[in-house]
């Protein structure tokens, strides 16, 4: 399949700032017009309002995302040469950066390939395509991963495909979800950080497993041995089997979900970390419960869902951030270590910080900041493309106002 862009999508003047600054999408209000036979999906050739070359994208009428930037290379032609440099790019990163064992191998506008995700579970890919531009590639994007992971000797045994997230409908398209080729157990076994886990592709979370907090995990290691620990939104139990694998004398982890904490258990029982104890319950309700009973721990870890997907909810999900932070810093014994952090880009790393801040003032308690941490270098930070920078992850001491 080889596509040149025969359209032309021309911007207004003055519009384009997010795309001029490393953005990766033109919205619907900063086009002035689209010339050119094309239809939603096609990729075309996108100028300035002075006829200046920017790029190439695709495009698609039924998205505020208009454009999805593709190159910069506004002559550029889409086929497999271009797809298979993109992933090999994206291949040798990861190759530099992480542990590949399970990762992420490519992440949509961050590796120039819109839209599209793929994780990596040790011997089986799973993908998630939100982009109909690149939604009709997929299966050739699969084909080529594949053969630049066996020039390094990796073998993929089996393809799911987890598009069945709503942002789908926002691109006019069907959310879908099924095995890409032949079917496979979807517990699919993985080692991290020297931790075991099953990894449920089919019905998990996202793909199945947040590896995006993998060194995060790891950190905080240092402060568990010998602790009291309280996981916070548990959902697998990753930050609960680290912790009792660097030596907690005792970890309560808690989430909302008994389906989650079903595998949890699993995992933990696949490592004999019997320390670890699960509870069903609603953390928002359980931490002031807890506070009431004057319970306290050597560490504290928050790890809440995005409580924000727009701008329009910042300021009440910063209320929620605020409230299970202020709870969360009080159950932390004087010296001891809290974890916190948001997984929503709306929410800024300015405003995450400032609430910090105020839920400490609230707590009273001093904090004092031993690391502030973000994704997983196999989730990259496209400067420039706001979205891409998600993850704010803090590691404080808590100490008693003095």
């Amino acid at each position: 399949m080889e596509i040149k862009a025969e359209a032309v999508v021309t911007l207004k003047k003055g519009e384009g700032r997010l795309l001029k600054s490393g953005g990766a999408w033109i919205f619907d209000n900063e086009i002035s017009a689209v010339s050119g036979r094309h239809k939603n999906g096609d990729a075309v050739r996108v100028e300035d309002f002075d006829g200046y070359p920017l790029g190439t994208g695709v495009i698609n009428h039924n998205s505020k995302i208009r454009v999805r930037m593709l190159t910069r290379n506004a002559d550029a032609v889409i086929d497999e040469t271009f797809f298979r440099e993109r992933l090999r790019s994206a291949w040798e990163y990861r190759k530099k950066c992480v542990d590949t064992g399970s990762c992420r191998l490519v992440f949509g506008e961050a590796d120039y390939l819109p839209g599209i995700t793929i994780d990596k579970y040790e011997d089986i890919l799973v993908i998630e395509s939100l982009s109909l531009g690149t939604d009709r590639y997929k299966e050739m994007i699969i084909g080529l991963l594949k053969e630049i992971l066996a020039e390094d000797g990796i073998l993929i045994r089996g393809v799911f495909e987890r598009s069945d997230a709503k942002e789908r409908l926002k691109e006019g398209m069907e959310r879908v979800k099924g095995f890409l080729g032949d079917p496979f157990d979807t517990d699919v076994p993985i080692t991290e950080n020297g931790v075991r886990y099953l990894v449920d592709v089919k019905d998990g979370q996202k793909t199945g497993f947040f590896l995006d907090q993998k060194y995060n995990r790891l950190a905080i290691r240092r402060f568990a041995e010998n602790a009291d620990v309280l996981d916070c939104f548990t959902h697998t139990g990753s930050f609960a089997l680290n912790a009792a694998a660097a030596g907690a004398s005792s970890v309560l982890a808690v989430d909302a979900s008994e389906n989650a904490l079903a595998m949890a258990a699993k995992n933990a029982e696949l490592n004999g970390f019997h320390q670890v104890e699960f509870l069903c319950a609603d953390v928002l309700e359980l931490l002031p419960q807890l506070a009431e009973q004057g319970k306290q721990y050597d560490l504290v870890i928050l790890d809440p869902p995005a409580f924000t997907k727009s701008r329009n909810t910042v300021k009440a999900a910063e209320r929620g951030y605020r409230e299970i932070n202020r709870t969360g810093m009080k159950l932390v014994k004087s010296g001891g270590y809290f974890a916190t952090c948001s997984c929503s880009h709306f929410m800024s790393r300015e405003l995450f910080e400032k609430m910090i801040a105020d839920a400490a003032r609230s707590a009273h308690v001093r904090l004092r900041l031993i690391e502030a941490r973000a994704q997983s270098p196999d989730h990259p930070v496209l400067w420039g493309a706001q979205e891409s920078y998600y993850l704010k992850f803090y590691i404080f001491q808590v100490v008693g106002e003095m």
